[in-house]
Parts: structure tokens; C-alpha cells; sequence
């Protein structure tokens, strides 16, 4: 996993330097201080897919490429067979597999996410993002909170949000929860 992220982190900055682009700048794209940003920069600390998606959307770069380094090819349609999507474990808590890295200029982002139990009592990091998220329980339960709200969603349950407002979970009963994400 930091190998992972060390890799992004090259990109992200990469990105940054081949767009004469400050740090400032950068920072204020994804609403966190120059400090955090340097953070992400670095390597040293995990870059949540919110603040990817915030500069693949403002630079106009495909969030595959930020993730795996490869541009996508498909225009028509893009299959992902089970278990075959590009894998990012974002941090110990959270794990995201990719469900359309491969086509080209696409309008959402699908993930397959798996969000680990924590030890109680646990904190929940609440992050935010422009646009919009829409999340459907597969497995597992999840204490989501939306704007200091606490919403328990079960398997079938869904939740449609402006994710533009803080909003965090936790998987709940010990067990991990899988979830569909869609950020658009």
C-alpha cells in the first residue's frame, strides 16, 4: 500500500510541475491547506480518492491515470469482470476497486468499496468533494454520517448525497462492509 501511494504522490506532483500549477493553487483546488497538500505531495500520507477525483475533474486528467498511471482506451464500452478492477487500497480502513478505469472520458467514477471494522471506539474522518455520490449497501452494515447526521444503511440500502457535504462511515458489527460508490 505506501508503495502504492508513493507512486500516486509521483503523479499527483508530476501533474502539478508539467501545469506550472503552485502548490497554493493546488491546495485550494481540493479545499485543504498548502501544509496537507505538501503531505499528499510527499507520499508519506494517504491521498483520499475525494481529493483525486477534485483534481482529475479541475486538470482535466482521467483519475486512472492518477491511480494506476495508465491512460483509459475504450470509447464504446468497458467491461470489468469480478474481482478484476484496478484495486486501491486507499488506507487500512477502506479498499476501492476501480469498475471503469479503462474507458475514456467517462461522467462517473464506480467503485466497489470495502470499508474495514474498526476498534470501538472509533473516530470517523469525514472528508468532502464537489459534485455528487450515490452508495448502495452489498454486504455488511454501515453507520454513514452526512452533515453530523448518523444514517445506519443495510444490505439493500442506498443513499444519494451532495458530497460536497462532510461525510464519513463505518463499517459496523465487527464486520467489513462492501458498498457500490458513484461519484459523479
Amino acid at each position: 500500500m505506501e508503495e502504492q501511494i508513493k507512486q500516486i504522490a509521483e503523479r499527483l506532483k508530476g501533474l502539478r510541475d508539467v501545469l506550472d500549477v503552485s502548490i497554493a493553487d493546488a491546495a485550494q483546488v481540493c479545499g485543504v491547506s498548502e501544509e496537507d497538500y505538501q503531505k499528499y505531495e510527499s507520499g508519506k500520507t494517504d491521498i483520499p480518492v475525494s481529493i483525486l477525483h477534485e483534481i482529475s475533474q479541475k486538470y482535466g486528467v482521467e483519475l486512472t491515470v492518477l491511480l494506476t498511471g495508465e491512460e483509459p482506451h475504450m470509447h464504446r464500452y468497458a467491461v470489468t469482470r469480478k474481482n478484476k478492477g484496478v484495486g486501491v487500497e486507499r488506507t487500512k480502513a477502506y479498499n476501492y476497486e476501480s469498475l471503469a478505469q479503462n474507458f475514456i472520458n467517462r461522467k462517473a467514477e464506480p467503485f466497489i468499496v470495502t470499508c474495514e471494522p474498526k476498534p470501538e471506539p472509533a473516530s470517523l474522518t469525514l472528508n468532502a468533494h464537489s459534485g455528487q455520490e450515490f452508495n448502495y449497501i452489498l454486504e455488511g452494515r454501515l453507520k454513514f454520517v452526512l452533515n453530523n447526521k448518523e444514517i445506519i444503511l443495510e444490505e439493500g440500502d442506498s443513499i444519494y448525497f451532495d458530497s460536497g457535504q462532510p461525510h464519513g462511515m463505518l463499517a459496523l458489527d465487527g464486520k467489513p462492509c462492501r458498498f457500490m460508490a458513484i461519484i459523479l
